[in-house]
């Protein structure tokens, strides 16, 4: 799905900087958005998520689904935190129920949401998270699909 949306590079220059981000994302979301967050292991996709929660006010212990696949959070707005990294085949996902997730009024994080493509909303932003060759330093390429997404961004100074 490549160029469907509107593309925006930033820099991180620290794992502070992601969690910026992600808390000034979080404060502008809205019931039933949906973020995706791809990168490789250690990328930043679980402190972006992290930022994301403090941003919406939620104070639980944010750790990373691996094992379970979604792990839900409550606050004002419901936080539904995905990690699609251990799905095999995308059946295990209408298992899980997950259109009740993303169709609902709580919002939805989802990392490795390139294992999951096919079954995506069409309207989402996309945070693809990339190593630079300075150590803390992330290149974030950021993809808004949809008016809804390209507003959040001019919302967050993006």
């Amino acid at each position: 799905m490549k160029g469907a949306g509107k593309m925006i590079e930033i820099e991180s220059h620290s794992p502070e900087d992601t969690y910026e981000l992600g808390i000034k994302l979080g404060e502008n979301l809205k019931p039933g958005d949906i973020i995706c967050l791809n990168g490789d292991l250690g990328a930043g996709k679980t402190t972006m998520t992290k930022g994301i929660a403090k941003g919406l006010k939620i104070d639980d212990n944010i750790t990373s689904p691996s094992f379970t696949i979604v792990n839900e959070y409550y606050g004002d707005t419901d936080f539904y935190h995905f990690d699609a990294y251990r799905i095999d085949d995308i059946e295990e996902m209408y298992d899980l129920g997950y259109e009740e997730y993303f169709f609902s009024d709580g919002i939805s994080i989802i990392e490795w949401s390139n294992m999951i493509e096919e079954i995506l909303p069409k309207e989402r932003l996309v945070l693809n998270i990339k190593y630079s060759k300075e150590e803390d330093k992330r290149i974030i390429e950021i993809e808004a699909y949809g008016h809804r997404y390209e507003e959040l961004l001019k919302e967050v100074g993006i």
